[in-house]
């Protein structure tokens, strides 16, 4: 089968190379598709996988969204006009779920963020099937019209952390800690303050730490900051200590046994407490009591190598989905 996968961040363009190599051992052929955005194409650089560049991102205002949202919709539907993938997936991209809709394209959604409701309505009523987490009750989905939903037990990052080996080679000076500014520009923080940078700058009474911005490279007074863009998955697992408001990066280092800290205001959603009731070191904790729990907590790795062997890979359940063929075609007027 032809098989088509649109990533519109970093975290997608992971998810997507893992479900790209599954697919090809079944020998499925993978489209993959993407577009400019501050990880994506480094990323998909590093991890030596092409993705086709369609787009960019474009969050100055609303209408920018819109606007570059309506323009990249009609370059993909161009692009499969006559070269129709049998099944689309995504992780919620919208660009992705307009196009196969409207193509009658079979759309399998994974997801992660009921708290996201914009992108909710953009793509899980048009999905055929939703690959998610145990962690997150059926119901939240179900509200949106989502036909057929599978879970696992794990979460998303476990399809690129499961069998990942971080680079040995590695320059940054320890103890270090890892600070993801928070997205600002995502739709569900709009309005919101950014406090990531008065807490990496608190921290640094610790060790050194190392400032990931999401879109500007500047320097900040007494943080680190990384010219080129850096693998964050390799980065975290270095690290002593890894501070986030969202979630992907602490996931990541939590699977991996080094200690994580999630801020509360963004980060009580499902996996998260999921993944620290699982016995892995990840704290969610307000604002105020984030310095308390880093020294606590700091350069105190574990070995989670048995705890992550338990848990499922996502892309089991999609091979599932696709071989067993969930699904079915949304037949249009």
């Amino acid at each position: 089968m032809k098989i088509w996968y649109d990533a519109c961040t970093g975290k997608h363009i992971r998810y997507g190379t893992a479900i790209a190599k599954r697919l090809r051992r079944l020998r499925h052929e993978v489209i993959l598709t993407t577009r400019k955005h501050p990880d994506t194409l480094e990323l998909a650089r590093i991890l030596n996988e092409k993705f086709i560049p369609i787009g960019e991102y474009e969050p100055a205002t609303l209408f920018t969204r819109l606007e570059e949202s309506a323009r990249r919709i009609l370059q993909l539907s161009k692009m499969f006009k006559n070269n129709t993938p049998d099944i689309a997936i995504s992780h919620q991209s919208v660009d992705l779920c307009r196009v196969a809709f409207g193509l009658n394209i079979p759309i399998i959604l994974t997801a992660d963020t009921p708290h996201a409701a914009a992108v909710n309505k953009l793509t899980i009523p048009l999905a055929n099937t939703i690959v998610i987490s145990e962690a997150i009750p059926k119901h939240f989905f179900k509200n949106y019209g989502a036909p057929k939903v599978f879970q696992f037990k794990g979460v998303d990052e476990v399809a690129w952390i499961k069998h990942f080996k971080p680079s040995k080679h590695f320059e940054i000076k320890k103890p270090l800690i890892v600070v993801r500014q928070m997205e600002t520009k995502a739709s569900y923080a709009l309005g919101k303050p950014d406090i990531t940078e008065k807490i990496a700058q608190k921290l640094t009474s610790l060790g050194n730490v190392l400032f990931l911005p999401r879109y500007i490279r500047s320097e900040k007074e007494g943080l680190m900051i990384t010219k080129e863009f850096v693998d964050s998955a390799t980065l975290v697992a270095h690290a002593d200590l890894v501070v986030s408001i969202g979630g992907t990066v602490a996931r990541e280092a939590a699977l991996q046994g080094v200690p994580s800290i999630v801020i509360s205001e963004f980060g009580r959603t499902h996996v998260n407490k999921y993944l620290s009731e699982k016995g892995f070191p990840l704290f969610i904790v307000n604002t105020s009591k984030v310095l308390t729990i880093a020294k606590k907590y700091f350069g105190k790795k574990r070995n989670v190598k048995e705890k992550l062997a338990k848990l499922e890979n996502p892309v089991d359940i999609i091979e599932k989905v696709i071989t067993e063929n969930h699904f079915s075609k949304i037949q249009q007027k």
